[in-house]
């Protein structure tokens, strides 16, 4: 993969359903904002389209159309993790450690500890009221960061 002019941070989780495509799409807003040259996006770890209905999740898409977002700043469909992806990402935030660690571990052992966890729940253990909030509050953490060292 030739890798972009702008630097890419690579958000992941399960599906490529919900947290990831929330993430990809605050942070793109958020960075395109502050004029940062950093672009996101996302892949899953392991799709489930037997348990993942439509392209995005409906609590992803609500919360960006609820903040008049496009949705186009999620991406369009779920897509599977590959090593192109994570080669072409400067830094790969997976959302949830106790969950991604072991996937990481399982498909790229190689990558598992270049990989940033994050402590976000899915909707099995917490409600997208909670989680959604939790994910953008990193992610302007994340923003706050990358700025700092723009300005640097």
């Amino acid at each position: 993969m030739t890798r972009d002019a702008d630097p890419r941070i690579l958000f992941l989780c399960t599906g490529n359903y919900y947290r990831s495509r929330f993430a990809q799409a605050i942070f793109n807003d958020l960075a395109a904002k502050r004029a940062l040259p950093w672009r996101a996006f996302s892949r899953g770890l392991w799709l489930q389209p037997w348990i993942n209905h439509g392209t995005l999740s409906v609590y992803t898409q609500q919360e960006l159309e609820r903040r008049g977002l496009p949705l186009e700043l999620a991406g369009d469909m779920p897509r599977d993790l590959t090593e192109e992806d994570l080669r072409g990402a400067e830094r790969v935030i997976a959302l949830k450690e106790a969950e991604h660690r072991p996937l990481m571990r399982r498909d790229f052992p190689e990558w598992e500890d270049k990989v940033t966890y994050w402590k976000v729940h899915d909707l099995d253990a917490a409600t997208a009221e909670e989680a959604l909030p939790q994910i953008e509050q990193l992610v302007v953490a994340l923003v706050d960061e990358l700025s700092a060292g723009e300005e640097s």
